[in-house]
């Protein structure tokens, strides 16, 4: 482990602290809200949380839509809103903290659709107007990533 600090640690009964700043817990907080006004406005930018199954076959796709697109927007809704509560908690469970991968991974899509972030892009310069939008991307990125680290600092040991 590098030497910087962690920034959700877990106490004896199991709950896990999250270490955000005033400032991050505020951007946090906010990021969920925008995300469900773009999904309530249709924005492109959502497209790729609520992905075709069936992209050739129109009428298989609008079927599909009908069984699952309610509950794909629901398991997306649940997951912004605990992630929201839990930025602003002292400790959540470890259940919250499944929800904050799911909220960070679509709030990431998202971003990533707006900025049409690849995989291998390049170094973006300081002057590139993205340069904001793609270190907030960076952010959740490693967030998601310590979110993953703790909870499988929280999994049993393989020994018996």
């Amino acid at each position: 482990m590098s030497n910087l600090r962690r920034r959700f640690t877990t106490d004896r009964q199991g709950r896990i602290h999250p270490h955000l700043s005033p400032q991050e817990r505020d951007l946090l907080t906010t990021l969920p809200t925008q995300v469900l006004d773009l999904i309530a406005e249709e924005d492109p930018s959502t497209r790729r949380l609520f992905p075709e199954a069936y992209p050739t076959d129109a009428a298989a796709e609008r079927e599909y839509k009908s069984l699952v697109g309610e509950s794909l927007l629901e398991h997306h809704r649940q997951a912004l809103e605990a992630f929201t509560e839990g930025v602003a908690a002292e400790a959540v469970e470890e259940a919250d903290l499944q929800q904050w991968m799911g909220a960070l991974e679509v709030l990431r899509l998202v971003l990533g659709t707006k900025l049409d972030v690849i995989e291998d892009m390049a170094e973006v310069d300081e002057d590139d107007p993205r340069a904001p939008g793609l270190a907030l991307y960076s952010y959740l990125s490693m967030l998601q990533e310590e979110v993953v680290a703790a909870l499988a600092r929280a999994l049993p040991s393989g020994g018996s």
